[in-house]
């Protein structure tokens, strides 16, 4: 399930939850919705999925 994903990324990146979705859809309460029991378009969760892939991926600075 997306939200599980979801989840386990902010654990492991420290991210807020209201950062992510900006970044990951440009809405903040996104995270907070979905935990509310929204079900996110397909198209919507494939970029999500993307997001955190991508984020992953990209060296970050220590």
């Amino acid at each position: 399930m997306l939200l599980f994903r979801i989840e386990k990324f902010l654990r492991e990146t420290g991210m807020p939850w209201t950062k992510f979705g900006r970044l990951a859809t440009h809405d903040p309460r996104f995270v907070q919705d979905l935990r509310n029991g929204r079900m996110p378009r397909t198209t919507t969760a494939k970029r999500v999925e993307h997001f955190m892939n991508s984020y992953r991926e990209t060296p970050r600075a220590v």
